[in-house]
């Protein structure tokens, strides 16, 4: 998640520090960064641990 959080942060960064409308950058690249990282921190809050069970027996054991 901090990778996605990072990639929000500088393609945000991207668009303030070239401020152009028609710029390469501004234009093309940072919104591909934003919404990788979107993308990442989405995936990294959906993303499970194969290993963890959910079921009754757990609830039981946890009371």
């Amino acid at each position: 998640m901090l990778i996605g959080i990072g990639l929000i942060i500088l393609g945000f960064a991207g668009m303030a520090i070239e401020n152009e409308i028609h710029g390469i950058y501004s234009l093309y690249f940072a919104p591909l960064m934003i919404v990788g990282g979107f993308g990442t921190v989405a995936y990294g809050i959906m993303k499970t641990d194969p290993n963890q069970e959910f079921g009754e027996h757990q609830a039981d054991q946890a009371k």
